[in-house]
């Protein structure tokens, strides 16, 4: 099996050298290079084609949410991005899975939560908890009234059953979650999941999640 390339981007020596130390000692993991900020972030996956990078949000020259959007919007681009963030409620969180990011994690987290975040997120899956979410919608509500660039919504193209999937995606639910909650079987909620994702042309979950706010299929309650 082929171990899951990583690449870490942070300005700071010792969390690189720390998350190196604790991906490293992971079977299936590998941390193929570190970068010091989002332009040598850039390059480096230019340059090494990592599946998944950990990103900071705050760095010098170019900032991790910047980066994250030039990464993921490359052509062909398959590389998925994990934004590190001090605190959980970061402003900046929402606007990086906007960008492309596919989920977030605390730098705080443990060894087994940080190799567990990698290999999710290196599957194509979204690394948002419901109580991420929860955030993720409170931050969307925030925001939602400031100007936007116009979003093509194609959930017109969506069957009845896919939209249902696409909006119970949107509350955080899991395959699991979601196969129980309207008596499927898992592989057929997958099956959809991956219909949704080829009609809307988005990488993974956590970008199904922010399109179904963005065009109203799910809209923020009691925020």
């Amino acid at each position: 099996m082929t171990a899951i390339r990583v690449l870490i981007a942070d300005d700071q020596m010792m969390v690189r050298q720390g998350f190196t130390v604790l991906l490293n000692a992971e079977p299936g993991i590998e941390v193929v290079g570190q970068a010091v900020d989002g332009a040598d972030a850039v390059e480096k996956v230019a340059e090494l084609a990592p599946d998944v990078v950990l990103m900071d949000i705050r760095m010098p020259r170019l900032g991790g949410i910047e980066a994250t959007r030039v990464i993921t919007g490359a052509d062909g681009a398959t590389v998925k991005v994990l934004v590190l963030t001090t605190f959980d409620l970061d402003e900046y969180v929402y606007e990086a899975l906007r960008a492309g990011a596919s989920g977030f994690l605390l730098k705080d987290a443990s060894a087994a939560e940080l190799a567990h975040a990698v290999r999710v997120v290196a599957e194509g899956e979204a690394l948002l908890a419901p109580n991420i979410t929860k955030r993720l919608i409170a931050e969307f509500a925030r925001v939602s009234a400031g100007p936007r660039a116009p979003l093509k919504d194609r959930t017109g193209e969506l069957t009845e059953r896919e939209t249902e999937v696409l909006a119970l995606i949107a509350q955080g639910l899991s395959n699991t979650e979601i196969a129980a909650r309207l008596v499927v079987a898992e592989q057929t909620v997958k099956s959809h999941v991956g219909r949704i994702l080829a009609k809307l042309g988005l990488r993974d979950r956590t970008q199904a999640a922010v399109h179904a706010f963005e065009t109203g299929l799910v809209r923020p309650s009691g925020y």
